[in-house]
């Protein structure tokens, strides 16, 4: 199970929970980005099979790296995350070819039900 995945999210305590339940699950080909655009960058290098994006971040948000990696990447598989009270933002993600979305607290069977639902 050696999927890489990639972590987007500029909450350092966020990607290491991600993590963590990600490595405990078996997937520990984990790469990560503190912004949306470190991460467009990471992706056109690392070609990750996964993006766990956080919504709200500086330099450019996870709504403007979707735009990004999708256009580069049709196929990109995205799964956004975002707090509560973001509704409008997940339905751009969406909208923009996000596939699901985890929201935030997040409970570690959703966020792997999630994975393995989009990895396959």
């Amino acid at each position: 199970m050696d999927k890489k995945i990639l972590l987007v999210d500029d909450a350092a305590f966020m990607r290491m929970m991600i993590r963590d339940t990600l490595k405990k699950n078996g997937y520990t080909n984990i790469i990560e980005a503190a912004d949306g655009e470190i991460a467009c960058k990471l992706y056109s290098e690392e070609k990750p099979d996964l993006v766990i994006m956080d919504i709200t971040m500086p330099n450019k948000t996870g709504i403007e790296a979707t735009r990004d990696i999708k256009a580069a990447d049709p196929d990109a598989k995205i799964v956004m995350c975002s707090a509560m009270g973001q509704e409008a933002m997940v339905a751009e993600a969406i909208r923009l070819g996000a596939l699901d979305f985890i929201v935030k607290p997040f409970k570690a069977d959703r966020i792997i039900q999630t994975v393995k639902n989009v990895l396959g």
